[in-house]
C-alpha cells in the first residue's frame, strides 16, 4: 500500500469511529443487554429494592443510602447525566422525624418531686420552659360556642398566667361523631387554655385510662409556647385530694349535668421545666436526566419521578397498617415496583434518545411516607425551571394489577391527555382506568400544585399495602410492564408534540380529609402541610377570587395571627378558621420576606 493509500485509510478510520462516537456519545456502559422493558429486569429491581437488606427503606438510614447508591450506579450504567445542581446526583434536604427527651424535665407539686415517665410526661406539642405557679381546674378545658352547643369551662374564673388543669376526652369519649370530638383533642383544649391567658396545661385522664400518653412526634405540630404535660393517675389523685376532689366525682358530676365544673387551687404552686428536642434526619432525592438533541426543546422537561422510600420497620405513627408489628416492611409494590419503573424508562429512553425533543428528568423521591417531603423539595428547589417542566409523570404502587385493570390519574389536569391515553393504550392487553383528578396522596401532587399537568400510574390498592406482607413474591412483574410500555409512548409523544400539554384545573388542591370540624368559610388558599416555619405557609392560592386573594395574601406568605389570635401551625389555622362566619372581616398578620404586614380578610 502507498503512503498516500495508508494515509487515506487513517482518514477514513478516523471517520468512521468519530461518527461512532457522535451516534453513540449518549449511551453508557449499562447499555449492553435488553432494550426493552422486560419483567426479568422489573423484577430483578424489585427483589434488590425490597430486599431485608434495604430494612425497609427508610429515610436517613444506611440502608436508605444504600438504595440512593443503587439508584445512582444504575443511572451512570444507562449513560444518564446527573440531574442535580453542581453536576450531582442527589439533592440533599432535612426532615424532621421525631422529638426526644432532653436532660431538663422536671416536675415538682409543692414539695415532691415526681418522674418523668413515670408521674409525668410532657405532650409532643409542649413548648420548652420553665412555670411555677398555682393552678386552676377547668373542666374540661372547652369554649364552645355553637348553635347546638354552648359549654364553657372558662366562665368565671381567672387562669391568667396559672396553669389550667383539664380533664382528657369529653362526655361521649367514644362518640367520635359527637358534638365535642371537634373540642375534645387535647391540642385543641391546650389553644384554648393559651387564649385565655393560661401560662401551661395540665392533662388528667378519664377513669377509663390508666397509662400515660406516650411521647410520640406527630407531624405538623408547632411547640405551644407554652408547657404542656400529661399527670399520672397517681400524682392526679393526690392533687385532687388535697383539696378535697376524687376524678371520679369531678368526670361524674360532668358527664351527668353536662356542664361545667371548675375551681381554684391556690395553695398548692406546681413547678415545671420542660425541654424537648427536635430529631432530624437527612433524606436526598436521586435525580439523572436525559438531554434532547433539539436545541430548539431540549430546555423543557418531562419529569418521570417515584418515590423510593418506605416505612422501615413500621410501628406507631409510620403510617404502618399493622403499627403494632415491629418488622420489615418491605414495600416491593409501594414502591420498589415504581422505582423500578423509572429505572426502566430511563434506560429504554436513553437507548432511543433520537426520539427524544424534550429533555426528559428523572426523580428518586425520598420521604413521600412522611407526606411528600421529597417532591415538595424539589419544586420549591427545582434543579430546572419550574416554567420549563411541561408534565410531570409519576409512578407509584405499579406492581400489583388486578383483572388486567390500571389507573392512571391527573387525566384532567391537560386536555391533551384522555385522547393521547385512549390512542396510546388502545392496543395494550390491559384496561387503562383515567381518573381526571390531580391532587392525589402521592408525588405528583406536589406538581400539580404548582398548576403543572400530571398522570398518576397505579395498579390499586391492595391488602399488604403498609404492611409487612407487601413481598416482591407478590408482584405481577407482566402487569407492571404493561404499564410502563404505556408510560413509554406517553413520555415520548409528549416529548415530541408540536406544543406542550396546557394545564388545567382538575380539582381541589389540598386534601379534604385534613379539615377538621364544619368550616363556615374558606380563605382560598393552599396550606403547607410539610413546612417548619412557626405559623402557617401559604403554598399557593387555591381560590384566585377567593378572601386571601382579594385581601393580597401570596405564596409563601406565613399566617402569624388571625383575628388577634395566634397561629402556630396548619391545626391551630384550622382551630382558628373554624371561629369565623361570613359576613365577617377579621384581621390577619403574614410575615413576608421578615416583614411582617397587617391585612384585612373579608369572608
Amino acid at each position: 500500500m502507498t503512503d498516500n493509500g495508508r494515509l487515506l485509510s487513517t482518514a477514513l478510520a478516523i471517520v468512521v469511529v468519530g461518527y461512532g462516537f457522535y451516534w453513540f456519545r449518549g449511551y453508557g456502559p449499562g447499555d449492553i443487554g435488553s432494550a426493552e422493558i422486560t419483567e426479568s429486569e422489573i423484577l430483578d429491581h424489585i427483589r434488590y429494592l425490597s430486599d431485608d437488606e434495604r430494612a425497609g427503606r427508610y429515610p436517613g438510614t444506611r440502608e436508605s443510602k444504600d438504595v440512593i447508591s443503587y439508584l445512582i450506579k444504575q443511572f451512570k450504567s444507562f449513560g444518564i447525566s446527573p440531574g442535580g445542581k453542581n453536576n450531582s446526583y442527589v439533592q440533599t434536604f432535612s426532615v424532621l422525624d421525631g422529638i426526644e427527651l432532653g436532660s431538663n424535665n422536671h416536675l415538682m407539686i409543692g414539695n415532691d418531686s415526681l418522674g418523668i415517665d413515670a408521674d409525668f410526661i410532657p405532650l409532643w406539642f409542649s413548648g420548652n420552659g420553665d412555670l411555677s405557679t398555682s393552678a386552676v381546674f377547668a373542666g374540661y378545658g372547652f369554649d364552645i360556642k355553637e348553635d347546638s352547643l354552648v359549654w364553657n369551662d372558662y366562665g368565671g374564673i381567672d387562669v391568667d398566667g396559672k396553669w389550667v388543669m383539664v380533664m382528657r376526652h369529653s362526655p361521649a369519649r367514644d362518640n367520635p361523631h359527637s358534638l365535642y370530638a371537634s373540642h375534645a383533642e387535647l391540642h385543641k383544649k391546650m389553644v384554648v387554655a393559651r387564649d385565655r391567658g393560661a401560662a401551661g396545661i395540665l392533662y388528667i385522664s378519664q377513669v377509663e385510662d390508666s397509662t400515660l400518653i406516650p411521647l410520640r412526634y406527630h407531624a405538623g405540630y408547632s411547640k405551644a409556647g407554652m408547657p404542656a404535660i400529661h399527670l399520672s393517675n397517681k400524682q392526679a389523685d393526690e392533687l385532687l385530694n388535697s383539696v378535697g376532689r376524687s376524678r371520679k366525682a369531678i368526670q361524674t358530676k360532668m358527664d351527668r349535668t353536662l356542664s361545667p365544673l371548675t375551681f381554684d387551687m391556690p395553695n398548692t404552686i406546681i413547678s415545671a421545666s420542660v425541654e424537648l428536642k427536635s430529631v432530624y434526619i437527612r433524606a436526598a432525592n436521586v435525580l439523572g436526566k436525559i438531554t434532547s438533541r433539539n436545541h430548539k426543546f431540549r430546555d423543557k422537561y418531562i419529569v418521570v419521578g417515584a418515590h423510593f422510600d418506605h416505612l422501615g420497620y413500621g410501628g406507631p405513627g409510620t403510617g404502618s397498617r399493622k403499627p403494632d408489628t415491629t418488622a420489615i416492611h418491605s414495600g416491593a409494590d409501594d414502591n420498589a415496583s415504581g422505582t423500578a419503573g423509572i429505572l426502566e424508562l430511563a434506560h429504554k429512553l436513553q437507548l432511543n434518545r433520537k426520539l427524544l425533543k424534550r429533555s426528559v428528568l428523572f426523580v428518586g423521591f425520598d420521604a413521600e411516607e412522611k407526606g411528600v417531603l421529597g417532591a415538595k423539595h424539589f419544586v420549591e428547589n427545582p434543579t430546572v425551571e419550574l416554567s420549563n417542566i411541561v408534565t410531570m409523570i409519576n409512578m407509584d404502587m405499579i406492581g400489583r394489577i388486578t383483572d388486567s385493570i390500571a389507573t392512571v390519574g391527573g387525566v384532567g389536569t391537560s386536555p391533551l391527555f384522555p385522547i393521547l391515553l385512549d390512542s396510546l393504550s388502545e392496543k395494550s392487553p390491559i384496561t387503562l382506568k383515567q381518573d381526571p383528578a390531580g391532587y392525589g396522596p402521592s408525588d405528583h401532587s406536589a406538581f400539580y400544585i404548582k398548576d403543572i399537568p400530571v398522570l398518576f400510574f397505579f395498579s390499586g390498592f391492595h391488602s399488604d399495602y403498609h404492611t409487612p406482607d407487601d413481598d416482591w413474591k407478590h408482584i405481577d412483574a407482566w402487569g407492571a410492564k404493561q404499564i410502563l410500555d404505556i408510560a413509554f409512548n406517553v413520555i415520548t409523544h409528549i416529548s415530541r408534540a408540536a406544543e406542550r400539554p396546557v394545564f388545567t384545573i382538575a380539582g381541589p388542591k389540598e386534601p379534604s380529609g385534613r379539615r377538621r370540624g364544619k368550616l363556615k368559610v374558606t380563605l382560598g388558599i393552599i396550606p403547607s402541610y410539610g413546612s417548619l416555619d412557626v405559623g402557617l405557609k401559604v403554598d399557593g392560592i387555591s381560590n384566585p377570587h377567593g378572601p386571601a386573594a382579594k385581601a393580597g395574601i401570596q405564596r409563601g406568605d406565613i399566617i402569624k395571627t388571625m383575628g388577634g389570635k395566634t397561629v402556630m401551625d396548619i391545626y391551630e389555622f384550622m382551630d382558628r378558621l373554624a371561629e369565623f362566619k361570613k359576613g365577617q372581616t377579621i384581621t390577619v398578620i403574614i410575615d413576608r420576606g421578615g416583614t411582617e404586614k397587617e391585612l384585612s380578610v373579608s369572608f
